[in-house]
C-alpha cells in the first residue's frame, strides 16, 4: 500500500477520533451545563420589582416609592409599531428561531477568542437570550457564561411561548435613569403611555437598552439619535414594517425627549412619608420593590384645604411681622443673559407656592427678577405693598427673593405676581374622624420640599391652654362640675426646698369666686391650677393617660395644668376625639387597605369605632361581644348603655326630669368598638363648654362657621412660643399648632386666637361643608339643674355635692387673696 494512502487513512481516522472525543466532550459538558441551568418554568410566576403605589382615600395617586421606575404590561397590550421596533433593534427572526441566532454566535466567539475574553464585544444575542443573562446569568464575558447562556435560551424557548419571553424582555429591559421596562421609559422620557407613542419616539425607545445609560436621548441625544436614524428605522422599512416614507418622517423629527415623573394626583407629601415608613415597619425594607398598593384614609378635598388653610395662615402671619432680608444672594456674571441668571437658581426649590427669583435690578419703582424657568417679572405697586417699602429698599442686585402668583377669577387674565418672602413660622395641622381616628388631612410644616420634619407627628411642644379639657375632665370625674365655684385668686406654691411658684392669667387680673364653665371659657390659669391641685396631681396623670397620652409624659407636678406637658399635634388631635365622640379612645389611622401587585387585599383595617349608644363591645381574644364595660382602670366611666337612670335627687335649685334613656343599639357586623375612655356624660359637659369658648370665650372668630356643633379650646404657652387651637364639628376633629423650629417667640400677642384659629377656621369651612350638626342632646344619667345661678346638666350623682358647694362659696369673700400652698 503506497506511504500517502495510508498517512491519509491514519488521519481520517484520528480527525474521527477527535470529533468522537469532541463531540463526547460537547456532550458532557452540555450535560453538566445543562444539569445547573435554572428552572425556566419560575419566569412564570417571576414577581419584577415595582414601586409602592399610595392613593388617596379616592384612589387618586399621592406617592411613588422605590428605586426603579417599572410599570409591568401585558404583551397583548404593547402596540404593534413598539413592539416592530424593538424586534429591528435587536432581533428581527425573533419568531422564527429557537433561542439563538448561529451568525451573530459565531461572529461573538470568533471576537471572544480574539480577545480572550478581556473586552467587552458584540454578542449577537438573541431576545431570548437577553433575557436569559438579565433574569439567571451575570455579566461575565467568558465562554462558559455565553454557553449557559445558549443553553438557556434554547430550554426557554422549548418550555415558554415567544410572546412569553418578548414580554419579559419589555418589563425587565432597563432604559437608564430609573426606568425599567418600556412602559415606564414612555413615560419618563415623553409622559405618554405606550399606545401614545409615536413612529420616531418608540424608535428611540428601541435604541435605548444597548446603551441605557450613555445612550438615552437625555444623556446623549445625538448617539440617542444616529441610532435611531441610522439603523432602527432604516431596518423597520427594510423589514416592511413602516414604509421608506413613514420612516424618513421619523427620522426628520429633532430629538425631544425630557424628563417626566409621574404626575403625582394629590400633594400629600408629609402622609406619603408617613405611609412609606409604616409600610416598612409592616412589611419589611423590600416592600418598596413589591408593587404593593396602599389606599389611605386622606380625603383629598380635605388635604387641599388643610394645605392652603396652613400656606395663607403662615403667610397672614408672617406678613404680620413684616419684610426681612433676602434669603441668599448670588454672584450675577457680567453680561449674563435670563437663561444664565436663571441657572443660578439651581437648587433653591418652590416651597409652598413660592418660588425663587433672582433680583436684577430696581427702576422705575419696579423691582425685576428672574425666575428658574427664565421668564422675567416686573413687581410695583400693589405687588410690593404690604412690605411698607420701596422696590429699591426691598432688595439689590443679586439677590434672591420669593414671588407668589396670586389667584384669579378669570382663567385666561394674564398671571398677577407679588413679592413674598418664606415665613419664620412654621405649622402643622391634623384632622381625625373623631369616631375612629382615620387621618382625614394631615400638613406637617409649611413646605415638604424646605424641611422633611413632620411637625404633626414628631415635634414635641407645650399644648398650653388647650390641655386643659384633659384636666377638667378628670376633675369632672372627682365630682366637679361646669356649675362648680372654683377661686380665682392669687395663689403662691413652695416646695421641699422652698422654690416658689405663682402661677398668673394671662390677663394679669384675677375674678375671684367663678364657675368652672366661664374659668373654661375665660381661660383662667389659676382655676386649672386649683383643679388639679383638689384632685391630686398622680390622680389626674392616671385620668388623663386614659386620653391616649403616654403618663411618663405627662408632669408630675401642678404646672400639668396649664398645659406644660411636650405632646405632638396628633396625640392632642387623638384626645380631642374623646369629647367629641361620647368618651371613647381612636387609635389615629392612616392605611385602609393594601393590594398586591395582582388587586389581591392583603391587609384591611379595622378600626376601633366609637358607638355611644351600643350595649356590646369587642375584647381582643375573646370571639363573642360582651356587655360594654363601664369601669376602666378603677374609673367608674358611667352607666352601661341602656341602663335604668336613677331619679335625680332633690338638691340647689329644682332639677328638671332626667331624659328617658335610650335603647341601646345592636352591634354591627364585623364592627369593633373602641374602648371607652372617659364618661360619656363627662364628654358632654366637656362638648357644652368648648361650644361657649367659641360662643363668648377667646375663639369667637369660629362663630364664622354658623355651626352650633362647633367647640374647642386655644392654647398658648409662655413668651409666645407655641400657638395652637384644638376642636370639633360634625365629624371631625381638627389641632393646629403654630410655632418655630428653634423654639423662639411667634411675637407680641400671638395668641393661639391670634396665630392659630384662622388655620383651623379656614380648613373646617372646608372640612364641616354639607355635614349635618352633631346631635347635641345629653347622653344618659344626667339631670339638668339650677345652682350657683347657672342652669346646666350634671351626673345625677353629683347634686348632693353641688349644694354642699354652693352654702360652702356663699360665706367666702367676694374679693380674691393670696393663698399657700405646698406642692407636694
Amino acid at each position: 500500500m503506497p506511504r500517502l494512502p495510508r498517512m491519509l487513512r491514519w488521519f481520517l481516522l484520528g480527525a474521527v477520533a477527535l470529533c468522537l472525543i469532541g463531540m463526547l466532550a460537547i456532550g458532557i459538558l452540555v450535560y453538566v451545563v445543562s444539569a445547573r441551568l435554572p428552572d425556566v418554568q419560575s419566569l412564570r410566576s417571576t414577581e419584577l420589582q415595582e414601586p409602592l403605589y399610595v392613593y388617596a382615600a379616592d384612589g387618586r395617586l399621592m406617592g411613588l416609592f422605590g428605586e426603579m421606575r417599572r410599570y409591568p404590561v401585558d404583551i397583548a397590550k404593547v402596540p404593534a409599531r413598539v413592539k416592530q421596533a424593538f424586534l429591528a433593534a435587536e432581533d428581527a427572526n425573533f419568531y422564527e428561531h429557537n433561542g439563538i441566532d448561529v451568525n451573530g454566535v459565531a461572529r461573538a466567539v470568533w471576537l471572544l477568542a480574539k480577545t480572550g475574553g478581556q473586552e467587552r464585544v458584540a454578542g449577537g444575542s438573541t431576545i431570548t437570550q437577553q433575557v436569559a443573562k438579565q433574569f439567571f446569568l451575570s455579566s461575565e464575558y467568558s465562554f462558559r457564561r455565553k454557553f449557559a447562556e445558549m443553553l438557556l435560551a434554547m430550554k426557554m424557548e422549548r418550555e415558554l411561548g415567544k410572546d412569553e419571553i418578548f414580554e419579559l424582555y419589555l418589563n425587565k429591559s432597563f432604559f437608564g435613569n430609573r426606568a425599567y421596562g418600556v412602559a415606564a421609559a414612555a413615560e419618563f422620557y415623553y409622559g405618554k403611555t405606550l399606545d401614545q407613542l409615536t413612529l420616531d419616539e418608540a424608535a428611540t425607545l428601541a435604541g435605548i437598552p444597548k446603551f441605557p445609560s450613555s445612550g438615552n436621548p437625555l444623556s446623549n441625544p445625538e448617539r440617542a439619535r444616529i441610532r435611531r436614524d441610522n439603523y432602527i428605522l432604516p431596518r423597520m422599512a427594510e423589514l416592511g414594517y413602516v414604509s421608506r416614507a413613514e420612516a424618513d418622517a421619523a427620522r426628520a423629527v429633532p430629538m425631544h425627549a425630557s424628563p417626566h415623573e409621574r404626575q403625582i394626583e394629590v400633594y400629600a407629601p408629609y402622609v406619603a412619608e408617613m405611609v412609606r415608613q409604616q409600610m416598612i415597619e409592616r412589611f419589611g425594607g423590600d416592600v418598596l420593590s413589591k408593587g404593593y398598593h396602599v389606599t389611605t384614609t386622606i380625603d383629598p378635598v380635605l388635604q387641599g384645604a388643610a394645605d392652603k388653610a396652613v400656606i395663607d395662615g403662615l403667610r397672614v402671619y408672617d406678613h404680620r411681622h413684616g419684610w426681612r432680608k433676602p434669603e441668599q444672594k448670588v454672584d450675577i456674571p457680567a453680561g449674563a443673559d435670563t437663561a444664565t441668571i436663571a441657572g443660578l437658581l439651581r437648587g433653591t426649590p418652590p416651597q409652598g407656592g413660592l418660588l425663587p427669583a433672582v433680583v436684577t435690578g430696581s427702576e422705575g419703582g419696579q423691582l425685576r427678577v428672574v425666575l428658574a424657568d427664565g421668564s422675567e417679572l416686573a413687581l410695583g405697586g400693589s405687588a410690593l405693598s404690604w412690605t411698607g417699602k420701596s422696590a429699591a429698599g426691598l432688595a439689590q442686585r443679586g439677590d434672591v427673593v420669593r414671588v407668589r402668583r396670586l389667584p384669579s377669577d378669570k382663567p385666561d387674565a394674564a398671571p398677577q405676581w407679588a413679592i413674598d418672602q418664606l415665613p419664620r413660622g412654621q405649622a402643622a395641622l391634623v384632622s381625625l374622624d373623631a369616631d375612629n381616628g382615620a387621618i382625614r388631612a394631615l400638613v406637617g410644616g409649611f413646605s415638604f420640599a424646605g424641611n422633611k420634619f413632620n411637625r404633626a407627628t414628631q415635634a414635641r411642644r407645650q399644648p398650653g391652654s388647650s390641655f386643659k379639657p384633659f384636666v377638667y375632665a378628670a376633675a369632672f370625674e372627682r365630682g366637679f362640675n361646669p356649675a362648680s365655684i372654683v377661686l380665682d385668686a392669687p395663689v403662691v406654691f413652695k416646695d421641699r426646698r422652698g422654690h416658689m411658684w405663682r402661677p398668673q392669667n394671662d390677663s394679669g387680673n384675677f375674678a375671684g369666686p367663678m364657675r368652672v364653665r366661664e374659668a373654661l371659657v375665660q381661660s383662667r390659669n389659676l382655676v386649672s391650677v386649683r383643679l388639679l391641685d383638689a384632685i391630686g396631681v398622680e390622680y389626674a396623670r392616671r385620668y388623663i393617660s386614659h386620653f391616649g397620652f403616654d403618663e411618663a409624659s405627662l408632669p408630675p407636678n401642678l404646672s400639668m395644668s396649664l398645659g406644660t406637658a411636650s405632646l405632638t399635634p396628633l396625640s392632642v388631635a387623638r384626645g380631642y376625639t374623646a369629647f367629641a365622640n361620647g368618651g371613647f379612645l381612636t387609635t389615629p389611622w392612616v392605611i385602609d387597605r393594601v393590594r398586591d401587585r395582582d388587586g389581591k387585599d392583603i391587609f384591611t383595617e379595622k378600626p376601633p369605632t366609637a358607638c355611644p349608644g351600643c350595649a356590646v363591645t369587642t375584647i381582643p381574644g375573646q370571639a363573642a361581644p360582651v356587655a360594654a364595660p363601664s369601669k376602666v382602670d378603677g374609673f367608674d366611666l358611667g352607666p352601661a348603655a341602656g341602663a335604668s337612670t336613677p331619679a335625680p335627687v332633690a338638691s340647689a335649685g329644682k332639677p328638671s326630669e332626667a331624659p328617658k334613656p335610650r335603647e341601646a343599639k345592636p352591634l354591627d357586623p364585623g364592627m369593633v368598638v373602641a374602648p371607652r375612655a372617659i364618661d360619656p356624660r363627662v364628654a358632654w359637659q366637656l362638648q357644652s363648654m368648648m361650644r361657649d369658648v367659641v360662643k363668648r370665650g377667646t375663639a369667637t372668630d369660629a362663630k364664622v362657621l354658623g355651626r352650633e356643633d362647633v367647640g374647642g379650646k386655644t392654647g398658648s404657652t409662655n413668651n409666645h412660643r407655641d400657638a395652637w387651637f384644638s376642636g370639633f364639628g360634625g365629624p371631625v376633629v381638627t389641632t393646629v399648632w403654630v410655632g418655630r423650629d428653634d423654639f423662639r417667640s411667634l411675637g407680641y400677642r400671638e395668641y393661639g386666637g391670634k396665630a392659630a384659629l384662622p388655620i383651623w377656621i379656614g380648613y373646617m369651612k372646608a372640612a364641616l361643608k354639607d355635614q349635618p350638626e352633631r346631635n347635641l342632646d345629653p347622653p344618659d344619667g344626667m339631670v339638668q339643674v339650677t345652682s350657683n345661678g347657672a342652669t346646666e346638666w350634671v351626673k345625677i350623682e353629683d347634686q348632693e355635692r353641688m349644694h354642699a358647694e354652693y352654702d360652702t362659696m356663699q360665706d367666702q369673700e367676694a374679693q380674691p387673696t393670696e393663698e399657700a400652698f405646698d406642692i407636694f
